[in-house]
């Protein structure tokens, strides 16, 4: 095995308490871990880099249980990469959350009654900054209280200075290599939000409308047309029919009513309309829906805008002023009244978009914007990972990655608000449109005014990998640790963030991608699988069960269900089982110090060792090379359950135990076993330290007297393999298991003892007969043994006296009882199975569940007459 790092002399107090209080210890360890500098990384260090970024939250909220989830996940790579050896960077930061930045700071407004409009721009702006500097501390205090091993002196912020100089670079650059440019075209509004929102930003869910079916035109110039937003109507500015569809040939390139309003609007022939759904007519409005404005732009027809920005209706007429909803009803009563009305259907259960910051239904809308042309970058997107540049894990996931950057629409990036990067175009009196650089003076005088949009917060947070590093300056810590080794982040921004990092990373960094791996992690459910939401009743906060069961046993938890690309279920007694295994942890090492337990120089010679030793060494062994490969493939649950299960089982519940007969016997062999568990808990802590850091450290530190186990050696493979001692201790694991079976199928209490024989000689149990008589409360057989039953196991006999121990006749009345009930069901189901007819009609699972109720009942029937044939007479 490897030798501890940083080893120091032992400390002066060496004794753990009796039991282990979370809120004790986590809080002064994680302060002194950030004191001593263990979390920084060194841009001039000569060892190999390691780097991971934080997705960065938003300063508005506070960290839930998915933020928990991930956080844990990054922190155990990267405490495990700081232990191998690596100059590791977790970059840590906030998102500026533009929309929903604002929204909030405008709430808090609203309570004194003022808009930001009373305020000015800047004196919003100023506002802003100012609840972020009350507010923004509140998610750093829970990456500590949680265990966030990140770089703090290199927080950043993407509205501080140096991000935005990286903003405003390459918002220059993609502008001047014309990736940049300004168009009015429809996008979604949000009439609550006042602004603009991409594609992915929008929510579609099931909603109760109405479908309306309407006549256009009058006598054989009639055509029907059907719409869930009848209100856009006042905006037609044509009907479309296929070119194909013989019933409406005669019509096109005519002109027809369009009802309640004063105007005529073509009949088109566009290919984009299906001729078999509905009525094989729709009507266009290009200033209000994404498809028909294609539709217009190859028909070169008008767009009219009916609605203002908070979606009032601003067509003149009767209806201007109404909200669209209101406009809606109140333009289908004046069709009605018109006979213009052929059908209507409600409700109607559509796909409707929701503004996924208020929720509020979106407008499509025509307006002018700034975009970004994202074919080129999208290519080298999808070309990085078909290359091989960039791996995606799972790899499944690749799928789902494709499809989305090979048919990437042109991405628009201005948002109509205060809070955010303010786009660096200005606009001079004669039309002049001006982009400044950051190096650059904007043009100045008269008639000359900057843009008014900001950026959407996509923007900025797509360059997080290299912006946080000092681009467009070239910083050592740019050449040390870009690109980042891997991205941890969940499915469901794969679209919203890593797409724009991996377009912007491979454009500003001349091709080299942000990461060399994307690890791909599900969402947290609650343990039913249902999506946790405060509607639900279902979220967590996280502090609470940290408060409640301490910060290792939420992170434990969230480890073991953490499968590649799965959603985690979780529930709260879960939590109360991690916090078990910490206390169990705690428990073993406090009974390894107690009883002498040492990492003080080399293990001994094998041949010194007794066969338990050698069996737990070369466990420990495998264990540590499986654990390896799992971080590898990134199987957090994999890695988590195979600690568990090491330490709990193995070491704790077996290794420990079989080691006190040997403790108490004392001599050299106590001397060798009370290395090799100190050298088996020093393992084993480092081991299980990334996920569980707290009471690994506060153990380590004590068992071992070294500095830290945070920048420790990370546990190496020794290749020190021992088949026979596995071989030989699985057999005495069978047998002790074996009799504890027998003895509580006999009703006999755990601790109660019982004369027993035990026949070994010549068997490789023959060493371990006190370590079976002590584990197994069995006495010494006495003079007036007599032996009522006998249990062969493994090459070996157990008898055991159970005269006086147990009533011998209610034992076997209670076991002739059971014995009679499972021979009624085998009865029952071989009857049903024997019955064709039955067998004919019945489905597949009703006969399948059959089976597996002969196949019980058989199990039961030889379980029971085996405890009979072990009883003695009555």
């Amino acid at each position: 095995m490897t030798e501890n790092a940083q080893q120091q002399p032992p400390a002066p107090d060496t004794e753990l308490p009796t039991q282990y209080a979370p809120a004790d210890v986590e809080g002064p360890l994680y302060e002194r871990w950030v004191e001593r500098g263990y979390f920084e990384a060194d841009a001039k260090s000569d060892k190999p880099a390691y780097t991971i970024v934080i997705p960065p939250p938003n300063v508005t909220g506070s960290l839930h249980l998915g933020h928990a989830f991930e956080h844990t996940l990054i922190d155990a790579l990267t405490r495990r990469k700081r232990m191998q050896g690596y100059e590791t960077l977790w970059q840590p930061g906030m998102d500026h959350a533009g929309i929903a930045t604002q929204n909030v700071v405008e709430r808090e407004l609203g309570k004194e009654g003022k808009s930001r409009h009373d305020l000015g721009r800047d004196a919003f702006v100023e506002r802003v900054w100012q609840w972020k500097a009350e507010s923004g501390g509140q998610i750093s205090g829970q990456m500590r209280r949680l265990g966030d091993g990140v770089a703090w002196s290199r927080e950043r912020f993407t509205m501080d200075e140096g991000l935005s100089q990286a903003v405003q670079t390459i918002f220059k650059r993609l502008y001047d290599d014309e990736l940049i440019y300004r168009a009015e075209r429809i996008i979604n509004w949000c009439p609550r939000c006042l602004t603009a929102i991409s594609d992915i930003e929008v929510e579609y869910q099931d909603d109760d409308g109405e479908l309306v079916s309407m006549k256009y035109g009058d006598g054989d110039d009639t055509i029907v047309v059907a719409t869930t937003r009848a209100e856009t109507m006042l905006g037609d500015t044509a009907v479309a029919v296929h070119p194909d569809d013989e019933r409406y040939r005669h019509l096109v390139g005519t002109l027809i009513k369009l009802p309640l309003t004063d105007r005529s609007i073509p009949v088109v022939a566009d290919t984009h309309v299906d001729p078999e759904f509905g009525t094989g007519a729709v009507k266009v409005t290009p200033a209000h829906d994404p498809n028909d404005f294609e539709i217009g732009q190859r028909h070169d027809l008008p767009s009219i805008t009916i609605m203002d920005e908070h979606a009032v209706i601003t067509a003149h007429g009767p209806f201007q002023g109404l909200d669209r909803l209101e406009a809606r009803s109140a333009i289908v009563a004046a069709l009605r009244a018109e006979g213009r009305i052929v059908a209507e259907k409600r409700p109607y259960v559509h796909s409707v978009g929701h503004c996924s910051r208020c929720k509020t239904t979106i407008e499509p809308r025509l307006s002018m914007q700034w975009w970004v042309k994202v074919g080129p970058l999208a290519k080298a997107a999808g070309d990085a990972v078909r290359d091989g540049k960039v791996k995606i894990h799972p790899q499944e996931m690749e799928k789902r990655y494709f499809d989305w950057v090979d048919n990437l629409h042109d991405w628009c990036i201005s948002r109509q608000l205060w809070w955010g990067h303010r786009i660096p175009v200005w606009y001079g009196p004669d039309g002049e449109v001006v982009c400044v650089g950051p190096d650059e003076e904007p043009p100045s005088g008269e008639g000359w005014r900057q843009d008014t949009d900001v950026l959407d917060t996509w923007f900025s947070s797509g360059l997080w990998p290299f912006s946080t590093l000092g681009w467009p300056e070239q910083t050592e810590s740019l050449a040390k640790f870009y690109p980042n080794s891997v991205l941890v982040t969940g499915y469901d921004i794969l679209f919203f963030w890593v797409a724009r990092m991996m377009m912007f990373g491979l454009y500003a960094m001349d091709g080299t991608p942000p990461f060399h791996t994307i690890a791909l992690h599900g969402m947290v459910r609650d343990q039913f699988g249902k999506k946790m939401s405060k509607s639900f009743g279902n979220a967590v906060n996280p502090l609470d069960w940290m408060d409640k069961y301490g910060s290792d046993a939420l992170r434990f938890t969230l480890a073991r269900g953490a499968n590649p690309g799965v959603d985690v279920p979780i529930g709260e007694d879960w939590v109360q089982g991690s916090r078990n295994f910490a206390n169990k942890i705690w428990n073993a090492t406090r009974f390894a110090l107690m009883n002498g337990a040492t990492v003080d120089g080399p293990l001994p010679d094998p041949a010194k060792m007794s066969a338990t030793d050698r069996w737990i060494l070369s466990r420990l062994n495998s264990v540590v090379a499986e654990v390896d490969a799992f971080y590898e493939d990134f199987q957090f649950a994999k890695l988590s359950d195979a600690l568990f299960h090491f330490a709990w089982d193995e070491v704790f519940d077996w290794y420990v135990e079989l080691s006190k007969t040997t403790f108490q016997a004392g001599g050299e062999a106590a001397e060798v076993s009370k290395r090799v568990l100190g050298e088996v808990l020093d393992v084993t802590l480092r081991l299980l330290h990334p996920v569980v850091p707290f009471v690994t450290e506060t153990l380590w530190t004590t068992l071992t007297g070294g500095e830290s186990v945070v920048i420790a050696e990370w546990p190496a493979d020794s290749g020190f393999r021992d088949a026979d001692a596995e071989r030989e201790i699985e057999t005495l694991q069978s047998v002790i298991t074996e009799v504890r079976r027998f003895r509580a199928d006999q009703g006999l209490q755990p601790g109660q003892r019982v004369p027993a024989r035990l026949t070994l000689d010549g068997t490789a149990l023959a060493p371990h007969e006190a370590a079976i008589r002590q584990l197994l409360r069995l006495q010494p057989e006495g003079e007036s043994f007599t032996a009522t039953a006998t249990l062969p196991v493994a090459d070996a006999e157990v008898a055991l006296d159970l005269s006086g121990t147990i009533d011998v006749a209610a034992e076997r009345k209670r076991l002739a009882k059971d014995l009679a009930a499972a021979e009624k069901e085998k009865a029952q189901a071989t009857a049903k199975l024997g019955n064709e007819a039955f067998l004919a009609k019945a489905p597949d699972q009703v006969v399948d569940k059959i089976r597996t109720r002969l196949a019980k009942a058989d199990e039961d029937i030889a379980r029971i007459q085996a405890q009979l044939d072990k009883l003695p007479p009555a």
